[in-house]
């Protein structure tokens, strides 16, 4: 507990600074959840599941490199609890790749900003994304 005047080291403000940053940084909350995605870059037509998604963005595992900047099309299928009934919505949309990184295991996991997206299949996502928040 903080006593009035009571001055804390500047390495821990700091630190707590940064953690508050971190906490505060993302707008729109990004869950954990598979997915299965379409990726279309190049030519090449990518199958995978998402490891996470926000209604800006995705992330996930492909196996052939994809560099950063590349636009690609995108297309999700998310189930949607409605009025108790499971519904699949699809979603399409353009985004490019801001991240690449190797993986250990073989392949490349990717991060995905959805830069050309309607309001309405934002929303869609935005509702997926809501089902699984407290």
């Amino acid at each position: 507990m903080l006593v009035k005047n009571e001055k804390i080291p500047r390495k821990q403000r700091r630190e707590k600074m940064k953690n508050n940053i971190k906490r505060e940084r993302r707008q729109h909350p990004r869950i954990d959840k598979e997915l299965p995605i379409n990726i279309v870059a190049n030519g090449y037509d990518f199958v995978t599941t998402t490891q996470n998604v926000s209604c800006l963005g995705a992330y996930c595992h492909i196996d052939k490199y994809i560099p950063p900047f590349t636009k690609i099309k995108i297309r999700l299928d998310m189930p949607i609890m409605n009025k108790g009934l499971k519904e699949h919505c699809n979603v399409e949309c353009t985004g490019v790749i801001v991240r690449t990184e190797d993986e250990d295991n073989g392949g490349f996991n990717i991060a995905i900003f959805f830069n050309k997206i309607k309001d309405q299949p934002r929303q869609t996502i935005s509702r997926y994304v809501s089902q699984f928040l407290p």
